[in-house]
């Protein structure tokens, strides 16, 4: 009986066969990928099921990494093992956009999708706690102006030991992590906010901003914050447990939960859709999808599913996503950022932020 032997292939011939069945496998991918902030997902996914219900396409496969999270996995390169879509509830950073660049992702259109708050809320069973932002401040940062105005480690064990006039409940707040979007927004807009009202710690911003920074935006990490991830359900769900806890996280999830936990005001302001759409809130943000240009003609449906997400049926003033919580824009950045989704406008790169 005869017998062929078969010479070994070459390595490189065996490489390169590989990387043809590998291409020919992933160039199959026939859903897209987002990932990114926790506050946006819930308004992703429901764009998502709208639209693989609607459309001939499957629904794009969405998860919850945390803004910072998101862009990492986004920016670290084109094809398609890569995101397609990165969810932020801030706006893209500058040294995010050169990692980018410097993996080939250089073609990004920003969309802001709406608005939204950052909530400092708590259990139905608890009594209101309203708060200032100088309060959240004494309460959660780093360091804090002694009575002699020198900073020291934040002492502040109860809400009473901030202000008399707060109840003497051990201080403990649940939110995201350094990852998040959400804690970025609460760093400058709330810490920061709080930070300022200190003339001296103001006047700092002038003078050594990076100093500023490190005082006005660092929490403390004793205890008093705890990190409870990227699952903002979860922090709801520990906020009907331990009524004595705040908790931090997007407007949205308030507002799906209702029956369970209530807004605490800021400065006097209840966190309401209208108060945050008119800016009347001042822990208010805004929250984007960024789109990678590259994979627009190779992953089917990423300009389908935009168009959808910029339609006014989902992101406009009496959209699906408002039922949802989101606070939409004014009509006039409405259409701007709808026509670069529709043309996957290139974003310019933002100043230092």
């Amino acid at each position: 009986m005869n017998r062929r032997t078969l010479a070994p292939a070459a390595p490189a011939a065996i490489i390169a066969a590989t990387l043809a069945l590998l291409g020919t496998s992933a160039d199959a991918r026939d859903q897209i990928r987002i990932v990114g902030s926790s506050t946006v997902y819930p308004f992703s996914t429901v764009v998502a099921e709208e639209f693989g219900r609607t459309t001939s396409f499957k629904a794009p496969i969405v998860e919850s990494t945390g803004t910072g999270g998101g862009m990492k996995l986004f920016c670290a390169g084109v094809g398609v093992g890569h995101p397609d879509i990165s969810n932020a509830s801030r706006r893209i950073k500058t040294s995010e956009v050169d990692l980018c660049a410097k993996n080939g992702v250089t073609d990004i259109t920003e969309v802001l999708i709406g608005f939204d708050g950052i909530v400092f809320a708590s259990s139905k069973e608890a009594r209101p706690l309203p708060l200032t932002l100088r309060q959240i401040f004494l309460a959660l940062a780093k360091d804090v102006p002694a009575p002699n105005g020198d900073l020291v480690p934040n002492p502040h064990e109860t809400w009473k030991d901030v202000d008399p006039a707060l109840p003497d409940v051990k201080i403990e707040v649940l939110g995201p992590p350094p990852t998040s979007g959400t804690r970025d927004a609460f760093n400058e807009l709330a810490l920061e906010g709080g930070c300022k009202t200190f003339p001296d710690l103001k006047a700092l911003k002038a003078t050594d901003a990076a100093a500023f920074k490190k005082i006005c935006r660092s929490v403390r990490e004793d205890g008093a914050y705890v990190e409870a991830g990227e699952n903002d359900n979860l922090i709801v769900q520990k906020l009907v447990a331990n009524p004595s806890a705040l908790g931090v996280f997007g407007y949205s999830f308030l507002d799906q939960n209702t029956d369970t936990v209530q807004g605490n005001t800021v400065d006097g302001v209840p966190p309401t859709f209208e108060n945050i759409s008119s800016g009347a809130y001042p822990v208010s943000r805004s929250l984007y999808i960024y789109v990678k240009k590259a994979h627009a003609d190779s992953i089917p449906g990423i300009r389908e599913f935009v168009e959808e997400f910029t339609s006014e049926k989902a992101y406009g003033e009496f959209g699906y996503l408002s039922d949802k919580g989101l606070i939409p824009a004014p009509a006039d950045q409405r259409e701007k950022y709808r026509a670069d989704a529709k043309n996957l406008t290139k974003l310019e790169l933002p100043p230092e932020q």
